[in-house]
């Protein structure tokens, strides 16, 4: 699916349009009820921005946590609004509902360049059912639909997909680096292209494995999911977590890889402990023979070296999940080692959002990455080569 020919918010004129901005602003909150981390907010902020400084009526639109289709207060974005208003320097207005008489009040009493902010539209179970109804509704207070959330794209909901039905419909600036950085690196990739991936499951990430084969020079396999490659190939994982009914896939991976002269790497030693802890105690062994009741929670220093030394020459670099349990000092390193590789690559470096992006960031390589994504499985569904609803719902440039 050919995503770069989407129009964007610069593609029509805004000035003086009613105009409905689907956001990501599914943001964490710590125990005090304050947000937590502003990363997703500031990511909309140049869409918004440009629409307030071309006149437009703004109005804002996301989902926050799951209230499961009811109003439930805790799931309110009133601080968002607070937050927004601060960053903006000027009033972001909350209504109390979201397709109800406030919403449409606030939307219909809007002055050029004043921005609304509807309430969760998750409050609604209408919205994850992508009701026709619902969607037109919320299309009804505005002129143009702009959508801007990358990370619900993958869904195929009222104010994701929906609203396009009844709205000419474009991206944002957030999308719009998404799907050219992304797509363009999966078009036309400068090489050697090399794929990272880690994570514990190989189930979750066969439709990636398979549609990168035929498109990178180098494949890299850590995590939890190597140790069902390991299996494959007949060594001993001792009690290493793996997944017995994809031993199969996993020996037609790679023998796809041998056939299409993709270079294809696994760990060749691992960092394994005794039980899943942070304290385990723990030692490094080579891959084909991890002692019984023993597991591996992270690749060993010699496969740190491997991995880095495929990275070094590269042109384009995708990276989905990490190499151990990098949450945990003890079994970080590979994931560091893999990091500060890409980091100093010189590469085009996609990180695919969710535990890698956590990752890049815990670790401080987060400036030196070209790209971040800011949505972990709409980024996994695009690099497997799937229709993103969100984004196939837009027009596409003349």
């Amino acid at each position: 699916m050919n995503y770069l020919n989407k129009k964007t918010v610069e593609d029509i004129d805004v000035a003086g349009k009613k105009v409905l901005v689907r956001c990501d602003f599914n943001v964490p909150f710590d125990g005090a009820g304050n947000i937590s981390d502003t990363k997703r907010i500031d990511g909309a902020l140049p869409t918004i921005k440009y629409l307030i400084d071309h006149h437009a009526k703004v109005i804002l639109c996301s989902h926050l946590g799951r209230p499961k289709g009811e109003f439930n207060m805790k799931y309110s974005l009133a601080p968002v609004a607070k937050c927004l208003s601060q960053k903006l320097g000027q009033e972001v207005k909350m209504s109390k509902d979201v397709i109800g008489e406030d919403a449409k009040r606030i939307a219909a009493s809007l002055k050029d360049g004043e921005v609304e902010l509807l309430e969760n539209v998750r409050f609604h179970k209408e919205e994850e059912k992508n009701d026709p109804a619902f969607a037109k509704e919320l299309a009804s207070m505005a002129e143009i639909y702009v959508n801007d959330a990358f990370g619900t794209a993958h869904r195929a909901h009222a104010s994701t997909a929906g609203v396009a039905d009844y709205l000419p419909a474009v991206c944002g600036f957030l999308i719009q680096k998404e799907i050219s950085v992304m797509g363009k690196a999966l078009q036309d990739p400068k090489r050697p292209f090399v794929a990272i991936l880690g994570g514990a499951k190989v189930s979750d990430k066969i439709g990636v494995i398979t549609n990168l084969l035929d498109k990178v020079d180098t494949l890299i396999i850590g995590g939890a999911m190597a140790y069902t490659f390991m299996n494959a190939l007949g060594y001993s994982i001792g009690s290493s977590r793996t997944e017995p009914d994809k031993i199969d896939t996993a020996k037609d991976i790679m023998a796809k890889a041998k056939e299409k002269g993709v270079h294809f790497l696994i760990p060749i030693d691992n960092v394994v402990g005794k039980e899943f802890d942070e304290n385990t105690e723990h030692q490094i062994t080579p891959s084909d023979s991890i002692p019984d009741g023993w597991m591996g929670l992270d690749i060993g220093p010699k496969t740190s070296a491997l991995f880095a030394n495929a990275i070094k020459g590269a042109g384009t670099v995708v990276w989905n999940g990490p190499m151990g349990v990098s949450e945990w000092k003890a079994f970080a390193s590979g994931t560091i080692a893999v990091a500060k590789a890409v980091a100093d690559s010189g590469a085009i470096s996609i990180i695919g959002g969710g535990d890698s992006a956590a990752a890049v960031e815990n670790l401080g390589f987060a400036d030196k990455m070209t790209h971040i994504s800011t949505g972990g499985g709409a980024s996994l569904e695009f690099l497997e080569g799937k229709v993103l609803p969100g984004i196939a719902c837009l027009n596409d440039k003349d």
